[in-house]
């Protein structure tokens, strides 16, 4: 009896260390795809702001507004 509890015992154990290390993965995975889109939002961030300054610049070389000040 006391052997058969020590092996289930041991089998959650190896159960729950296999689930954690899947979670593990998941989670890693996980922050690797939220990194590659947050560089993405970065880059387009920065272009954009890029545009617009051009635009700012292009609008006031016209003397005219600039599509930011017209709000």
């Amino acid at each position: 009896m006391k052997n058969i509890l020590f092996i289930v015992t041991l089998a959650i154990s190896l159960g729950l260390i296999l689930f954690l290390y899947w979670q593990l993965t998941l989670t890693q995975n996980a922050l690797k795809d939220a990194q590659v889109k947050v560089e993405a939002c970065q880059q387009v961030t920065f272009q954009l702001q890029a545009q617009l300054s051009a635009d700012e610049k292009s609008a006031a070389a016209h003397s005219t507004t600039a599509p930011s000040a017209s709000r």
